[in-house]
């Protein structure tokens, strides 16, 4: 370690902390996302969705992180040291950083999408084929992890230990790094484009309200449009939702990275990374909590698990009900004989 290094000292109760929150977040994510794709894989309502292709993606990074990164930062934190080795802490923030502008780009693809559907429906099934949207996923997730390529390869800024911290992180090279430049676009310019196109659906759906209550006068037509815009608003409201809780999370680390970046205040870097940690949490509860459709997708999934749960019950139920039967059949021979003789 040079000498122009300040030492920084975290305090013991904030890493215990910060490790117990690491591990019941990576328990309580893991089992929500996994629990989320697989209902949403199984219903044929969603998963005909352009926007469940998305919503899929950003569950897949959520597992991710939850499965591989919160392990790591678990462990960190406990040992107060990083002990997995160069290599891996070389790939590290590739992951956790890539981590965040694959959920970012998602939240925009989900948010173009529900702008598509709204503004531009006529259009929206050409707009959104499946090669369409294959090819989506690809460049999003091909392009939240080539950013990280320059540090990683030593171009702009390094990939290494940072020993103060006992992070693994975007470090200078040549007195030049990536790292606030990243944080600033990969966080701001998404969030920019979010809001915009938020705005823009907000615009739109008022002026379609007014037209529709002036111009039509159909009731069977009316009532099947505004059936669809209102499965469509309430889908739009809880993407909104997952946005606002994502920037609700992350928006106090990227601001202490970027006005403290010398860890003045080591406490408030690690209570601003357990809530970064908690927005691949709490998605499945957002979900299940503000949207019936999602509802309705969980309560079938459990609804298959109790069924191929209590066939075994069952069976053990009808033979024991069997063999009372049988019991019974015996006991009534056995009084008719007795009384016969």
């Amino acid at each position: 370690m040079s000498d122009d290094i300040i030492p920084i000292k975290y305090p013991r109760a904030a890493t215990i902390f910060a490790s117990i929150c690491a591990i019941l977040f990576c328990i309580v994510g893991f089992l929500g996302n996994f629990v989320t794709i697989l209902a949403l894989a199984r219903c044929p309502k969603l998963i005909s969705q352009a926007t469940t292709a998305f919503v899929l993606s950003l569950c897949i990074s959520d597992l991710i992180f939850c499965s591989v990164s919160l392990p790591l930062i678990a462990s960190r934190y406990i040992s107060e040291k990083w002990v997995l080795g160069k290599t891996s802490c070389k790939l590290f923030p590739v992951l956790l950083y890539g981590n965040v502008a694959l959920s970012l780009l998602n939240m925009v693809a989900i948010t173009i999408n529900r702008y598509t559907i709204i503004s531009y429906y006529p259009y929206y099934n050409k707009l959104y084929s499946k090669l369409s949207i294959l090819l989506q996923l690809l460049f999003i997730w091909t392009v939240s992890f080539l950013i990280m390529l320059p540090p990683l390869l030593g171009i702009w800024g390094q990939l290494d230990l940072h020993p103060p911290t006992f992070s693994c992180t975007i470090l200078e090279k040549d007195g030049k790094s990536p790292k606030k430049f990243i944080f600033l676009v990969g966080f701001a310019l998404p969030c920019v484009v979010i809001i915009i196109s938020y705005i823009c659906i907000y615009l739109k759906v008022r002026s379609s309200t007014k037209n529709l209550r002036k111009h039509q006068t159909n009731d069977a037509a009316r009532n099947k449009n505004s059936r669809r815009e209102r499965e469509d608003g309430r889908l739009t409201k809880l993407m909104l939702l997952i946005f606002i809780c994502f920037v609700f999370c992350f928006l106090p680390l990227m601001c202490v990275n970027v006005f403290d970046d010398d860890v003045r205040y080591p406490t408030l870097h690690v209570f601003a990374s357990i809530l970064a940690w908690a927005s691949s949490v709490i998605n499945p509860f957002i979900y299940a909590a503000s949207n019936r459709q999602y509802r309705t997708a969980y309560s079938k999934l459990f609804h298959v698990f109790r069924s191929s749960v209590t066939p075994s019950d069952s069976r053990q139920l009808s033979n024991s009900q069997k063999s009372r039967g049988t019991d019974n059949k015996n006991t009534h021979q056995l009084v008719k004989i007795t009384t016969n003789e």
